[in-house]
């Protein structure tokens, strides 16, 4: 057998059941593919499930306000996904009356859609011959083939993609593609994988020459930025808070949070400098009560940023104009930070 061959083979024998593979709808492909980008399928599956329970179809997702879409996205991260998600989806229904484009290259055009997206819709939906080249591809054919061109260089991409196209099977495109990315989640393993039963040992140029510890090759250029946030939960005297939607091209965008006083460093907020951001927002400062929640600062990582937070408790004597009851603030889509804080504090 071919290196195709062995892949449909094995996949035949290990592929997992997953809620999507009943499926060859491009709706049901599109959201778990949008969903699995950098998530693991463990963590996707529980989101899939709800959105499809709440939008069965592209129709009911457009027609949803980007506020709910939000909200049960919470938790899974890279929140520009969902963002995106609902911007194809009105895209579908306007301009391609509901239907999924059926080309790659019109997939391409959708909000979100990438190569590799873009591939898997056309070969699984529409059984086109279009290779699929995500994490897992990259490290099955970079150790099978012995490449250590780096992965993220864009002449790795390149020769990658052609070498994908080279070895898939066009015939069944479908289990093909889904097969390696399979065969790459639960063989080829990033670390330790259990090389004595794999059915391509014989034939892998990584395993012959020691060196499935070093491949796939990755430029390693990505710079950590530290950031120091003070969040202020400002409670009344009528158990209301404060909520703001972040704007701009930042990180959570359109997401809700506690106001923000954000330091250039590792330093002391003092009573005076939220005192200074209460009356920018018309907030009475009398008989205010101000204490440190949370003693070490909670760490937050993202992949660019690691985020070093404070949460103060602002307890103010007269009523906040257009307040937010606590026992709503659980309706609003807010970041994985925030809502730990919010279930700690019972609010």
């Amino acid at each position: 057998m071919n290196f195709s061959d062995k892949i449909l083979h094995w996949y035949g024998l290990n592929k997992r059941e997953l809620p999507w593979r009943n499926t060859v709808n491009p709706y049901n492909i599109w959201l778990s593919e949008i969903m699995l980008q950098q998530t693991r399928v463990a963590q996707g599956t529980p989101y899939y499930l709800k959105f499809i329970e709440n939008f069965p179809t592209i129709n009911d997702l457009a027609a949803t306000s980007e506020e709910k879409i939000l909200k049960l996205w919470q938790g899974l991260g890279y929140y520009s996904r969902a963002r995106n998600l609902h911007a194809t989806a009105k895209m579908v229904v306007n301009i391609y009356n509901g239907e999924f484009p059926n080309t790659y290259k019109e997939l391409l055009k959708l909000k979100g859609v990438g190569d590799y997206t873009a591939s898997a819709i056309a070969s699984i939906s529409f059984k086109l011959p279009e290779p699929v080249v995500d994490g897992n591809v990259y490290r099955v054919l970079s150790r099978y083939f012995g490449v250590d061109l780096a992965i993220n260089s864009t002449e790795g991409i390149k020769y990658f993609k052609k070498l994908a196209r080279e070895v898939m099977n066009v015939e069944q495109i479908r289990d093909y593609n889904q097969g390696i990315m399979e065969f790459g989640a639960i063989q080829c393993v990033p670390r330790n994988p259990n090389c004595e039963i794999c059915p391509l040992k014989d034939s892998c140029i990584a395993l012959k020459d020691n060196k499935v510890d070093s491949l796939p090759v990755k430029i390693k250029n990505t710079k950590v930025k530290k950031r120091y946030f003070n969040y202020l939960v400002i409670i009344d005297s009528d158990f209301k808070t404060v909520l703001q939607q972040r704007t701009g091209k930042g990180i959570w965008q359109n997401l809700y949070e506690f106001p923000l006083l954000e330091t250039p460093n590792d330093t002391k907020v003092e009573e005076q400098d939220i005192c200074s951001l209460l009356n920018s927002m018309s907030i009475d400062t009398d008989l205010l009560k101000i204490y440190q929640y949370n003693k070490d600062k909670i760490t937050h990582k993202l992949s660019h940023q690691h985020l070093y937070t404070t949460f103060w408790i602002v307890n103010v004597n007269k009523e906040i104009a257009n307040g937010i009851s606590l026992s709503e603030i659980s309706r609003f889509p807010v970041p994985v930070l925030i809502a730990e804080f919010i279930k700690k504090f019972k609010i």
